[in-house]
């Protein structure tokens, strides 16, 4: 199966369709999003430049084998930074999938298509301190969970 956002205002993911993997195929038999992107356009009546190919293996820019937490061997098959979803944007310029800047001062890491904090979140061996992100101040503040 093919999956397929569907662009509204600014890029902004308004749905994500799967389409069946024989919808998509080109003259030579092979997956093609432009094919795709007409099925869609016939279907919905939506351009097809408002509709843009996504893997459901990919994230964080990277592709993993189906179901898995295992990276794939062809690291080609990773689209589009990230796997869609409602909500995200579609960064044209980029090319890439990734979810709405957080804090104003994040910054936008390509590569994986994620936002980074400008000061690393402290790594706590323990794994018993929890943290937030303060926007005023550019820090993580250290929370103590209510049990």
């Amino acid at each position: 199966m093919a999956h397929f956002a569907k662009l509204g205002v600014n890029g902004k993911i308004i749905g994500v369709h799967v389409v069946n993997d024989k919808d998509c195929l080109n003259v030579e038999g092979k997956e093609d999003e432009e094919v795709g992107q007409r099925f869609l356009e016939n279907l919905h009546g939506w351009q097809k430049s408002m509709w843009k190919q996504t893997s459901y293996n990919t994230r964080n820019g990277k592709h993993y084998k189906p179901n898995t937490n295992i990276l794939s061997d062809d690291q080609s098959k990773a689209l589009r930074g990230t796997y869609a979803g409602i909500g995200m944007i579609y960064d044209e310029e980029n090319n890439i999938f990734i979810q709405e800047q957080p804090y104003a001062s994040w910054i936008k890491n390509v590569s994986t298509a994620t936002w980074d904090p400008p000061t690393p979140m402290p790594d706590d061996a323990e794994g018993q301190k929890w943290y937030q992100w303060n926007e005023s101040l550019k820090s993580w503040d250290k929370q103590t969970p209510s049990l």
